[in-house]
């Protein structure tokens, strides 16, 4: 009797390797081994082309989709991972718009030579994240590129949830006097990445604001209906939302420095890079816009949460100054706060 040998590769590897996206055995096996057991569900189980989900039975109620992608590095920072990043950064774009996150799709694009343990502390990361977030994963696809060609691995995330009827967010709806609250410290996000790649040693450890915001948004909807907009200030910062404000409600914004918060670890590390923190990204923080008759309430609402604890009034809509941004200084007179130009923090989400 002669032996043979089985031309089949083996099916465990500690390593991504190429045969991983051939959307064979390997293929198989990172499913079975990597994929499935975390994004355990009965519509992601079913291994169909397509996920069929439930539509809105609610008269009036209407669906909510977004997308995003993420190429942070490093892929592991100081309080989260890309993982967990890429699941609060699709439901947060949900829950800031006055949407109840439901379902996620997911796609990685992974690279050659990527440790199959790293992948799977990254995959175990993004389903903890789900069950923090109340929302499933149904669908995904998984690439793999040759080594060289990509950072590890890059995750695109697409999400769907349900708006309730008669509930209307808006960042075209702010008017003049409106109050402006944020959630928490900026910054965080951004610089504890930063920490990590330019070796930034702080007293304590500043860790990444990263987190779903969906329990956070949902005890500010049921303390007023009446919000005009919320938003996460992630790529370009509380400027960027700021800004967004300004522009498509055609409002004013005059925001106080003194009453912006911001932690003195992320104050010094900024002013050691020569960055600013009105542009550095957060990942766990929202702006908020509402009449300024509501404003302590939600302010009151907002430190009640685990996740607002540092939560602020920073400003208003004003009627001068149309679609500018200014602020008021530590030292008296007011500047304006320019639009980012450019990328001033590149790979942070």
């Amino acid at each position: 009797m002669t032996n043979a040998a089985c031309p089949i590769p083996q099916s465990r590897y500690s390593r991504i390797v190429l045969g991983h996206g051939s959307g064979g055995r390997l293929s198989q096996d990172l499913l079975e081994h990597v994929f499935l057991p975390a994004f355990s569900g009965e519509t992601l189980a079913r291994r169909e082309d397509h996920a069929l989900l439930p539509a809105p039975t609610e008269p009036g109620a209407r669906l909510a989709f977004t997308t995003d992608a993420f190429v942070v590095s490093p892929l592991f920072f100081p309080g989260g991972d890309i993982g967990r990043l890429a699941v609060c950064g699709t439901v947060n774009d949900l829950c800031v718009g006055g949407a109840i996150p439901q379902f996620l799709s997911a796609a990685f694009v992974l690279e050659e030579g990527l440790l199959l343990e790293d992948l799977k502390r990254i995959v175990t990361s993004m389903a903890a994240t789900c069950r923090e977030a109340g929302v499933e994963v149904v669908a995904g696809d998984t690439k793999v590129v040759e080594k060289g060609k990509a950072d590890g691995v890059f995750i695109t995330t697409s999400g769907v949830g349900v708006v309730p009827a008669g509930r209307e967010l808006s960042i075209s709806g702010v008017r003049p006097g409106d109050a402006l609250l944020v959630s928490g410290p900026i910054g965080d996000h951004g610089v504890a990445i930063l920490s990590v790649r330019e070796g930034i040693d702080f007293e304590t450890t500043l860790l990444s604001d990263c987190a779903p915001l969906v329990s956070l948004t949902r005890a500010l909807l049921e303390t007023s209906s009446d919000i005009r907009c919320m938003r996460d200030p992630t790529r370009g910062g509380l400027s960027g939302v700021l800004h967004d404000i300004a522009q498509r409600s055609g409002v004013g914004v005059l925001i106080d420095e003194a009453l912006v918060p911001v932690r003195p670890e992320v104050r010094a590390a900024s002013e050691m890079l020569g960055l600013d923190p009105l542009y550095i990204a957060c990942e766990g923080r929202l702006v908020l816009a509402a009449a300024p008759t509501i404003a302590e309430r939600l302010l009151r609402a907002m430190r009640a949460h685990p996740l607002g604890q540092g939560a602020a009034l920073i400003g208003h809509a004003v009627a001068e100054h149309p679609k500018m941004v200014r602020m008021r200084s530590r030292i008296g007179g007011e500047r304006v706060v320019p639009m980012l130009s450019g990328e001033q923090l590149p790979r942070i989400c």
